[in-house]
């Protein structure tokens, strides 16, 4: 499923011509994700983005959570920091504020970002703050027990949840175009061109951007309600997604094992917090204001 299989660093050393390998710390390979997770299929649609972007790499950073998504920023050979459960948004926020060269990328799972960390999300993307955000979706609580999360459907059983779940989940392409995303696009695993170009598209767009991918999580949520393995939900992925861009996000909400609608929903421009705050306070004070950022222009 991936290029991030459980491979020595001497192992991967043989295939210098991978166009990966220069965006990772290969010192820390193997990776702790199980067999059939998807997680490390969206890291090597990353890395085809970086690389596709051009960008340079010293001028870009990567912030995660807690969480099997949140051990990505230790194996990208970026400028790194895992924080704390829930609060990659705001240390993001602080890290564009206080550098606006960077761009800044938060990767980090459904449960990181939406569950703890959802106010942060919704403010942030109310603020159009300059940042990345990367959601990788398997609709679980993969690393401390497979409990149920804001993005569950309802029916599975989950560990909280042993009778399957009643509770209502999020439509995250819907809940961040509502709140003022200016770049908001959905795919899956099986998905990887699609996803590696949303990706480059989102490294070079300006403003709040959010990027849901489905991966499967085949040791918890997938064998918990008998699924099968990771290769059989990228089967599903396959069969059940339809590519609308430009739809309605209210329209794109998941249902279990049911359709999917992937595609790019939204592509907007609008200022960002810190475009706003220096067209207002240069208003307010004329000559006396300098721009905030200048410094490092």
């Amino acid at each position: 499923m991936s290029l991030l299989m459980d491979q020595s660093a001497e192992e991967l050393e043989c295939g210098m011509d991978n166009p990966v390998l220069p965006f990772l710390r290969k010192d820390r390979i193997p990776h702790i994700w199980c067999p059939g997770c998807g997680i490390g299929t969206t890291v090597n649609s990353f890395c085809r983005a970086l690389g596709d972007s051009g960008m340079d790499l010293d001028k870009i950073a990567i912030v995660s959570g807690i969480g099997c998504t949140g051990r990505t920023a230790g194996y990208l050979n970026l400028d790194s920091f895992h924080t704390t459960h829930g609060r990659a948004i705001p240390f993001a926020t602080g890290l564009k504020l206080a550098n606006p060269d960077l761009k800044v990328v938060v990767y980090s799972g459904d449960g990181d970002l939406t569950a703890i960390g959802g106010n942060h999300f919704m403010h942030a993307a109310r603020r159009n703050m300059d940042i990345m955000v990367v959601c990788i979706n398997n609709f679980t609580y993969g690393m401390t027990g497979g409990q149920v999360a804001p993005t569950t459907p309802l029916g599975p059983t989950q560990t909280t949840m042993p009778f399957g779940n009643f509770e209502s989940s999020f439509n995250l392409p819907f809940l961040a175009d509502a709140c003022g995303a200016v770049y908001v696009a959905r795919w899956t695993v099986y998905h990887v061109r699609q996803l590696a170009k949303a990706m480059k598209e989102g490294l070079q767009k300006k403003g709040f951007v959010f990027i849901e991918a489905m991966a499967p999580c085949p040791t918890l949520y997938s064998r918990r309600n008998r699924l099968g393995d990771g290769v059989d939900q990228v089967k599903y992925f396959k069969e059940r997604s339809t590519i609308k861009n430009g739809v309605d996000t209210k329209d794109v909400g998941l249902t279990y094992q049911g359709d999917i609608v992937v595609g790019k929903f939204v592509d907007r421009d609008r200022p960002t917090w810190m475009d706003s705050m220096n067209d207002h306070f240069g208003k307010v004070l004329g000559d006396k204001y300098e721009t905030y950022g200048a410094h490092h222009g």
